[in-house]
């Protein structure tokens, strides 16, 4: 008697691109004439020069300000969102502008909060398919929106005099890990930085002590880089005591 012969299973990938990805992921092996890969690379450098110019242009004249990092999917009604608008506020009651990635969730709760103390709100918004548009706490002529992380990047660390990271996903953690990073090969002066959320940041911070150090990746003291604290009332508490720990007043 004939055995019945099993269906073959067809695994699911994972992870499924898109047309539009896999258009993109073809056209990076795809062999260019020199004609094309000048024409291209002339139009990226102009492109990259010019959001230099208007993000120095713009952000030299804010005076002193502190950043404020986190996910864009927080909504108005979590805790995180309302300890951002607070904090955004108590800043711009001590004096400082607050800058954030421009766009939903802590962002907005950061320029809502800066925008409730009446001060100065500005955002640096970034070209994506989703969550692209600027939120509607940003000064109008405070808003500049990139098409590149990279000089994004550059204006969050050169005009900040500060960093406060509340909770949030890649985006956060890459803009977290760039200002440790220049700062700890002192590429930047010692600014502070301040993760909110001692039970959202405990596994990570853990880790960094626990095998960072242990394995000699990072020194005992990098730890020190960084302050973790539950209330907006300690997260500025922290960035008043830094520069009153070294006689400064916060300045570009």
């Amino acid at each position: 008697m004939a055995k019945k012969s099993k269906k073959k299973e067809i695994e699911t990938p994972a992870f499924q691109h898109s047309l539009e990805e896999e258009q993109r992921i073809r056209q990076a092996f795809q062999d260019k004439d020199w004609a094309e890969i000048k024409s291209s690379n002339s139009w990226v450098i102009f492109k990259v020069m010019s959001e230099f110019v208007e993000g120095f242009d713009k952000l030299a004249k804010i005076g002193p300000c502190v950043t404020i990092f986190g996910s864009a999917r927080v909504k108005p009604s979590n805790p995180y969102y309302k300890m951002a608008d607070e904090i955004a506020f108590q800043l711009v009651k001590h004096g400082y502008g607050v800058i954030t990635g421009g766009g939903p969730g802590i962002m907005e709760a950061g320029n809502r909060g800066a925008n409730r103390a009446k001060g100065k709100s500005v955002g640096l918004n970034i070209y994506l398919p989703h969550e692209q548009k600027g939120n509607i706490y940003i000064d109008p002529d405070k808003l500049i929106t990139f098409d590149y992380f990279f000089v994004r990047k550059v204006m969050f660390v050169k005009y900040s005099q500060g960093f406060i990271v509340m909770p949030g996903g890649f985006g956060t953690l890459d803009e977290l890990m760039e200002a440790l990073t220049l700062i700890q090969t002192k590429k930047i002066g010692r600014f502070p930085i301040v993760l909110v959320g001692k039970k959202f940041w405990s596994g990570l911070v853990d880790w960094w002590r626990k095998v960072l150090v242990a394995e000699k990746m990072i020194d005992a003291d990098d730890h020190y880089l960084f302050e973790v604290v539950d209330t907006p009332e300690d997260a500025v508490k922290v960035i008043e005591e830094f520069y009153s720990k070294y006689l400064l007043s916060p300045n570009f």
